[in-house]
């Protein structure tokens, strides 16, 4: 509590949060802490529900990235959706849905079981994210205190990817794979007793009926897009890429003009006219765009160069966790003593920083060296994350903070599908191109091509070779990868640092124009008359 006082200034504007504000507060953390755990949990679990479901390899990819998927594509609808019954209310269905998904899933009983059971915890979770920040948009009207609120809402996702892997590695060395799946259900029973108790309601009193129309065509064009992205990241730039990215964009556009003819339509698009809304979703796409793709490398590095096991190279990951939290916790302090946009751009060069220090990994380096590079680049994120989500919820009114909650969501999702599409090609370009220009002697020209896709393929076919051959083969490709993993990392620093220079324009400007907050006299009658 004393860093909460230490916010709180005579002249901040806005009603200062109360206790029960700020325990709210902590049950709002909960759904965020278990969204993350969620995604570490099942790749912990992979190999055994392989074992036992035996799914087909177009099975196990729909096993992994249906969550993601069905998340993205529903954000937006259901952001709105908050508006129009209340967001502490979807946060309840939501809630139900999640613990009832989770059961569903732990028993499934089939690969095709376990898919539709991961579909619905994807739609569940998508009533989580923006529920949780469009009510601390109302919540907490004072900018100060709000920014500290949302730097905890930030710390609480990056709690759970810390102690997802610890957690869910020690559940699997005890029980089922489908154990992991159960850890959400307690949780869920926790939110559904305290939320009724500890949150306020808070709707759009003058919110219409949701347009369906709209709302399949959001749920079309994004999860076009992204499965577009996707599907350049693991299978390079085809015409199925180009045709569903295309299709994507064909709909998103179609969506638009949708909106301006709606009387009470599904995104408010003068959203977009809100200087510090629109350079700070900018600069929030930027950052998770160059940011994601280095975890992809990483997850990589770790299993098949430095040999770690899923679960140890997990806990090798805790310390970025830890990071995060500790600088999320500490941004809103900074905020008071330094602009947005110095933050934001200094950050970016942190991360730059972060990111040279990854270049100089090896096959033989100690993970110390690229879980270093990850806390600096952890350190600089955070207030790119923190401030960047505080300009966009703070530019929109309070009536409108389920979409705009939504917007910045999906541009999470949006960033870091691109940055794992983008990023993701490119080291897999490079890694493909040494493997052409190296010679492994000894080994079948037919070996050597299978070899020459993936490190993972090389893994593969380096598991049916006689030891001496095998040792021969993966020793050139984890070479060849390692010195393509800096390689794409040079580029990331080259990219964090013009972003740094982007961002710094871009929100230097919107802050001159005077509109990075929302008006009090907005906010006040959001606060009182519309809570239900």
């Amino acid at each position: 509590m004393s860093e909460i006082s230490n916010l709180e200034t005579e002249n901040a504007p806005g009603p200062k949060a109360t206790r029960r504000e700020w325990i709210g507060l902590a049950v709002l953390a909960l759904p965020c802490m278990l969204y993350s755990m969620d995604l570490t949990v099942l790749n912990l679990a992979v190999p055994q529900l392989a074992e036992q479901l035996k799914p087909s390899a177009a099975q196990l990819l729909w096993i992994i990235d249906i969550y993601g998927f069905m998340v993205a594509g529903s954000l937006i609808t259901m952001g709105t959706l908050g508006d129009r019954i209340g967001r502490r209310r979807l946060l309840m269905i939501g809630s139900v849905a999640f613990g009832l998904a989770s059961i569903f899933a732990a028993f499934a009983w089939n690969a095709e079981t376990l898919i539709i059971a991961r579909a619905v915890l994807g739609v569940a979770a998508a009533t989580l994210a923006p529920s949780t920040l469009s009510l601390i948009r109302n919540m907490f009207l004072d900018d100060r205190q709000r920014t500290f609120a949302i730097g905890v809402w930030i710390a609480s996702f990056s709690a759970g990817g810390a102690i997802g892997p610890v957690v869910g590695g020690l559940m699997l060395s005890q029980f089922w794979w489908g154990s992991v799946f159960l850890l959400a259900v307690p949780v869920m029973v926790l939110i559904l007793i305290l939320g009724p108790i500890l949150l306020p309601e808070f709707r759009d009193p003058e919110a219409g009926r949701i347009d369906l129309v709209s709302a399949a065509q959001s749920l079309v064009a994004v999860l076009s897009v992204i499965y577009g992205m996707k599907h350049i990241a693991e299978a390079g730039f085809d015409t199925i890429a180009v045709f569903f990215i295309l299709l994507g964009i064909v709909v998103a556009i179609l969506f638009a003009r949708r909106q301006l003819r709606l009387a009470d339509p599904l995104i408010d698009l003068a959203l977009f006219r809100t200087p510090a809304f629109s350079a700070a979703l900018g600069v929030n796409i930027l950052g998770l765009f160059v940011g994601f793709g280095a975890f992809l490398f990483v997850a990589q590095y770790l299993q098949l160069v430095l040999g770690l096991t899923p679960f140890v190279a997990g806990l090798w990951s805790v310390p970025t966790g830890v990071a995060m939290i500790v600088a999320s916790m500490t941004v809103p302090m900074l905020a008071t003593r330094f602009a947005a946009s110095n933050l934001i751009a200094a950050g970016f060069v942190l991360t730059a920083i972060g990111f040279a220090i990854c270049t100089q990994v090896g096959t033989t380096s100690s993970p110390l060296l690229v879980t270093t590079g990850l806390v600096v680049l952890c350190l600089g994120f955070a207030p790119v994350g923190t401030l960047t989500t505080d300009m966009i919820v703070g530019s929109a009114p309070p009536e409108r903070a389920g979409a705009a909650s939504a917007i910045s969501e999906t541009s999470f999702e949006f960033g870091g599908a691109l940055g794992i599409a983008v990023l993701g090609s490119l080291l897999t370009s490079a890694y493909r191109d040494r493997m052409d220009q190296l010679v492994v002697t000894g080994l079948p020209e037919e070996t050597v091509a299978a070899a020459r896709q993936t490190l993972g393929g090389a893994v593969a076919v380096a598991a049916d070779l006689p030891p001496a051959e095998a040792e021969r083969l993966l020793t050139a490709a984890r070479d060849v990868f390692t010195q393509s993993f800096a390689f794409t990392a040079s580029i990331c620093v080259l990219l964090s640092l013009g972003t740094a220079l982007i961002a710094f324009l871009l929100l230097r400007k919107a802050s001159d124009d005077g509109d990075g907050k929302a008006q009090v006299a907005a906010d006040q009658p959001a606060h009182s008359g519309n809570a239900g």
